[in-house]
């Protein structure tokens, strides 16, 4: 399955294939890890395992009407790749090009491995390896891979099933029911009265997309969120791309946009009803006269306790206006043969309903892990510099931020496992641990975010500390001089030697409150 690497991959008298590097998934941040590791650390041998036919990860599986970023590709794309298309905010397809136009082009694509789903790994302190289990194919026929570091570059939500909540009378509606995270070829929805359940990023990319030839769609939230516009092209990176090399273009704009980011986001914590007054006043710019903004548009929270939602070309609120979108707030009662029915008694009529109601998050792919025999509960370990895990050897992973672009983390992420793996070399050690022994850290939850797909998965994920280096910072620029140029050897991180024992993890932080 996929095309064989260029570099010798060892196999064993066992039939297991052996390479330094795992890497699982293909999407951006896999794509991203295959980049530095052929940079930052030629001599390593690397494999990445996709489960899927092709790589992309959320830029392949998603195939929804009018499905795009919500951060600007300047930020979304990668460092070492300008992005150089007028459309900053850009639509799947294009972005999928990228991700494959970047594998190809640094050879990263000959070391994919499709078809290839990740099931187990167990960890052997005596060879200091991982031995991964993947189920190959239809038939899931098994097999084991063996690294010496497994960076886990897979997402953060299920790919086999979106979130629906159990809708009373479901059974009973005489039209189509459909979840964008599996969104059907063949339907057709011109003409046709069409309900968007949901507030998010998914549903506000939906709706002024089908309500260019639905009869009429209807956003129907239980609550709203916050919404701003912005132009889908960035004048100022089309204007320096114009005079400037490529490079240097992107460069400057992804710094740009770095930087104003975080101000606003800072600014979000310093004064947030400021923040909320200055969203909720250029949203009922956008609206008729005597729009009800306060029960449509008008959230229960601050500005980025949740994601805060990006309207390209102000496209929803155009819709609105030109009446072939509206938003209806309220809680639903029941599906019925016709379409919704409400609490309050209201009745929304429909041929199709949309359940853009959310994903089911997934850390690390649902992977078991064992190590020395030993299973491994991610929920009970605690967050080391937002990528590994306490009591955890040679174990990475990539997640983006909450109040950001995805890339700008899985960059800095990549970069450090590199880092990590080179000192390793230099200091003739094979296993890197975090070990907790602060007795003043404390527990915290690892997101400190009020969404939806978070708190229903909030048992099942890690927890973070309350000081560095246990603290997940939301904040590109601390994550920069902490992961970049910050100590890799910080005490916090253990080196041993192959056949040593591992260190114990000394403390056991209780559940945050």
């Amino acid at each position: 399955m996929g095309v064989e690497p260029d570099m010798a991959v060892v196999t064993g008298d066992d039939g297991i294939e052996r390479v330094d590097v795992l890497v699982v998934g293909a999407g951006i941040s896999g794509i991203g890890a295959g980049w530095h590791l052929q940079t930052m650390c030629p001599d390593k041998s690397y494999l990445i395992l996709e489960g899927r036919d092709d790589l992309g990860g959320t830029w392949d599986l998603f195939r929804y009407p009018g499905i795009r970023s919500d951060s600007d590709m300047h930020t979304l794309g990668y460092s070492f790749r300008p992005w150089k298309q007028a459309k900053a905010i850009a639509d799947g397809p294009s972005i999928k090009a990228y991700l494959r136009d970047t594998a190809r082009d640094h050879g990263i694509d000959r070391h994919i491995r499709y078809g290839h789903k990740v099931v187990s790994a167990d960890w052997s302190s005596a060879s200091a390896t991982w031995t991964v289990t993947v189920e190959i194919g239809a038939e899931r026929v098994r097999r084991r891979f063996a690294c010496r570091f497994l960076f886990m570059c897979s997402g953060y939500y299920r790919y086999d099933a979106g979130y629906t909540p159990d809708f009373a009378g479901r059974e009973d509606f005489a039209g189509r029911i459909v979840h964008p995270q599996h969104w059907p070829e063949d339907l057709d929805y011109a003409g046709k009265r069409v309900i968007v359940i949901g507030s998010g990023a998914t549903a506000v990319t939906l709706v002024p997309e089908m309500a260019r030839t639905a009869g009429h769609v209807t956003m129907l939230q239980r609550s709203p969120t916050y919404m701003v516009t912005r132009p889908a092209e960035d004048r100022v990176a089309n204007a320096l791309r114009a005079v400037l090399p490529a490079r240097l273009a992107y460069a400057i704009t992804r710094w740009k946009n770095v930087l104003f980011g975080l101000y606003f986001y800072n600014k979000t914590r310093r004064d947030p009803q400021a923040v909320n007054k200055w969203v909720l006043d250029r949203v009922r710019a956008e609206l008729p006269p005597g729009y009800d903004v306060e029960t449509h548009f008008t959230p229960h929270y601050n500005v980025w306790d949740q994601r805060l939602c990006l309207v390209p070309d102000s496209d929803l609120f155009a819709a609105i206006r030109a009446g072939t979108a509206s938003v209806e707030t309220g809680r639903i009662d029941r599906f019925t043969k016709q379409g919704i029915r409400l609490e309050d008694g209201r009745e929304l009529a429909a041929d199709i309903i949309v359940t853009a109601t959310g994903l089911n998050m997934q850390l690390l792919a649902g992977v078991t892990f064992t190590v020395d025999g030993s299973p491994r509960d991610i929920a009970q370990t605690v967050s080391y510099k937002a990528m590994m895990y306490s009591g955890i050897p040679n174990l990475a992973s990539s997640f983006g931020y909450t109040n950001a672009s995805w890339t700008l983390k899985s960059d800095l992420t990549c970069a450090y496992v590199c880092r990590l793996l080179n000192h390793m070399d230099r200091t003739g050690t094979q296993i890197a641990t975090p070990v907790l022994d602060d007795p003043e850290v404390e527990a915290m939850p690892w997101l400190d975010f009020s969404s939806g797909y978070v708190q229903r998965a909030i048992a099942h994920l890690p927890r973070q500390g309350s000081k560095r280096p246990w603290r997940v910072h939301q904040n590109y620029a601390l994550d920069l001089m902490d992961l970049r140029f910050g100590k890799v050897d910080d005490g916090a991180m253990t080196f041993t030697r192959k056949g040593e024992k591992l260190p114990a993890a000394t403390r056991q932080l209780e559940p945050a409150e």
